[in-house]
């Protein structure tokens, strides 16, 4: 990956010279007048030989001999500074490493809480500078600027990205997450503001103005005026979009369906076996964002689920991301001992936006990983997820920048509603979902357990922080770009939401977000074919357009069925019987095809017992009428809102997961 992974600590020593010192000051000297006043650590002679850190611990009695060796035989696949390896094994705390590489490096240790950065000093470079290298300015002293870093092995690519404006540079030794937090503080605005505004402007929602709710306020009456005095005729023009709306999303269906069907494997992306041949291939480092927002009942049931995970802990780097205000959550993590490879970032608050995406694009410069992954506050991945995630993209095409997986609910025998929300997702993540994926279509990615190659989410701008279905339009922008999703065989199993007006709410959410990405990617319909081709073109209009048009129009769907059941129609003077009969009849095709895929999602061990359940999905989508014209109303009126799912509120089956 472009993107160096920066950690707490080094194993080989700092060799390169420091460029530039000025003849007036003596860099021993500086550091010896540090060293006496903030760091136990006595200053060598920079002629001394520097011994491994694996000798300085051994010989300080950190770790003994066999630990050791066997950090540096995990070293040989895993990359990692040795330091990472052995707190991540237990065999040592943070606190030892960070003293062993002070007295490997004759460097001082300071406290960046007790004796801040200047803040002047943090302008003479962006937060994506001192971010990326992880360090950031202390002191200046004299004519030498004193520069905060972790991994003084590293500290050469500083001394040549600061150049000729600073001609005098040398390393003082701090620990990495007070350096990230000392950034943190410097740039709380900057860094708030970015996060909102990543995405380009013509590809994010941000823009709309207050003027907006208003015209469309005006178009709605417009509306209520030509329904009062022409009602039969436009019942009919609705009649005739809602039929072809659902012609739209259930040919999309069919497609999945089909190449579902037609293929030996279930998935888009095949499981990867092990691979003997790329056995010396070291890993990567993985970082997986999991947003929390008062999150009280979930924080300690997550990490304990996140503990079970089998992937190297020294290449693991969880970030629980929390929104600065949330006191909430942050009482529930305080009382619960964090492992070393997980942490918390918290977002500070700026303009009263507090969405999941502004929270994610916030901790992106704060990732270590080349890897980016995505978890839920009610996420149980698979053990050994990040294997097969880290394993496919090592043989995917380069053209493949997202791996999505399935999705599943570990409580589906709670109640009906339970039951059906499993069915649905068994649909579209293992049937659906797949299918459109294998034809080349858009993927509209779900909005969690999604994993990119980072180069590629921050070329896209990462998310659009205004957006409420962040992962669908990510999808759409990241297809626009030329890139492609694969699914991929690994499932995360999530709490299904059983009650009913929290389902409203959530689904709700959704469908504003779908709203509001279709109008977002139509601004310019022929910068849209031109970017996707004709055949995504049309596949984006069946989702959105389908998806909508269901919910919205279903009403009007439903009154075909008085047709069926051998009733009249409100239309039955203006339009012959033959329309009514084809409505109908692709009314109950729709339906037909809906359970087929039902049925074929949950035949596998372990779902079979909702198959009896799948003929009763045609009563489980009428509240989503009810979210659809909330979400209408949010559109118009509250575009950014964020209206919360709460987790929790239901236990886990163990024999599902």
């Amino acid at each position: 990956m472009a993107r160096r992974s920066q950690h707490l600590v080094a194993q080989r020593p700092f060799s390169t010279p420091i460029a530039g010192r000025s003849p007036g000051v003596s860099p021993d000297l500086v550091l010896g007048q540090i060293s006496a006043t903030h760091a136990p650590a006595p200053v060598i002679a920079p002629q001394v030989q520097r011994f491994p850190l694996g000798r300085h611990l051994v010989k300080s009695g950190v770790i003994s001999n066999q630990q050791l060796l066997q950090a540096l035989q995990l070293q040989v696949r895993q990359h990692a500074p040795l330091g990472e390896i052995l707190v991540a094994e237990g065999f040592a705390n943070r606190e030892d490493i960070l003293a062993a590489v002070s007295r490997q490096h004759a460097l001082p240790l300071i406290d960046l809480v007790a004796e801040p950065p200047d803040p002047v000093l943090s302008g003479l470079r962006s937060s994506e500078f001192w971010l990326h290298h992880r360090v950031i300015p202390w002191k200046r002293m004299g004519k030498t600027l004193l520069v905060a870093t972790s991994r003084p092995d590293l500290f050469s690519e500083v001394v040549t990205g600061l150049g000729h404006e600073c001609p005098d540079i040398l390393p003082v030794l701090a620990s990495e997450p007070s350096i990230t937090a000392a950034i943190a503080r410097q740039f709380a605005k900057p860094l708030a503001i970015k996060a909102e505004t990543r995405v380009a402007t013509g590809f994010s929602c941000r823009t709309w103005t207050s003027r907006r709710p208003f015209l469309l306020a005006v178009y709605a009456l417009v509306l209520l005026g030509t329904v009062i005095f022409a009602p039969l005729e436009v019942l009919m023009v609705l009649s005739i979009v809602a039929c072809l709306t659902l012609c739209l999303f259930a040919a999309l269906k069919l497609t999945g369906f089909v190449a579902h069907l037609s293929s030996n494997s279930h998935l888009s992306a095949p499981r990867a076996p092990p691979n003997p041949d790329k056995a010396s291939v070291k890993l990567p480092k993985v970082s997986i964002l999991v947003p929390l927002y008062q999150e009280t009942e979930i924080a300690g049931v997550l990490i304990q689920r996140l503990r079970k995970l089998s992937y190297p802990k020294a290449l693991l780097d969880v970030v629980l991301v929390l929104e600065a205000h949330d006191t909430l959550t942050k009482n529930a993590l305080h009382s619960t001992d964090l492992p070393s490879w997980m942490r918390v970032i918290e977002v500070p608050a700026h303009g009263g936006l507090t969405t999941k995406p502004r929270a994610m694009n916030y901790a992106l410069d704060f990732c270590n990983g080349d890897i980016i992954g995505v978890w839920d506050a009610e996420d149980a991945p698979a053990t050994d997820q990040i294997e097969q995630v880290v394993a496919r993209f090592d043989g995917a095409p380069d053209d493949v920048v997202c791996l999505q997986g399935i999705l599943d609910y570990y409580n589906p025998r709670t109640n009906w509603r339970a039951r059906c929300f499993t069915i649905e997702y068994s649909s579209w993540f293992r049937i659906v979902l797949p299918g459109i994926a294998r034809m080349g279509l858009v993927v509209p990615l779900g909005g969690t357990t999604l994993f990119f190659r980072r180069d590629a989410l921050e070329a896209l701008g990462g998310w659009d922080a205004h957006n409420v279905t962040e992962d669908a339009d990510l999808g759409v922008r990241l297809c626009r770009a030329g890139w492609r999703t694969e699914l991929i065989d690994t499932v995360t199993f999530e709490e299904a939401n059983c009650r009913s007006w929290p389902w409203v709410r959530q689904r709700s959410r959704w469908l504003k977000g779908f709203m509001v990405t279709y109008l977002v990617h139509m601004r310019s319909p022929r910068q849209l074919w031109l970017d996707l081709g004709a055949w995504r073109f049309f596949g984006f209009q069946a989702f959105f357009l389908g998806t909508l048009g269901q919910f919205l129009l279903a009403p009007v769907l439903w009154s075909f069925w008085l047709v069926l059941l051998g009733f009249g129609h409100p239309l039955a003077g203006i339009l012959p019987q033959s329309v009514f009969v084809a409505a109908a009849v692709i009314l109950a095709a729709s339906e037909v095809l809906g359970i087929c895929i039902g049925l074929a999602a949950v035949s596998r061990p372990g779902r079979r017992h909702l198959m009896i359940y799948v003929p009763t999905m045609i009563f489980y989508f009428p509240l989503g009428v009810i979210a659809a014209y909330k979400a209408l109303g949010e559109v118009l009126f509250k575009p950014f809102f964020w209206d919360k799912t709460q987790h929790g509120q239901a236990g886990e089956e163990h024999s599902v997961c």
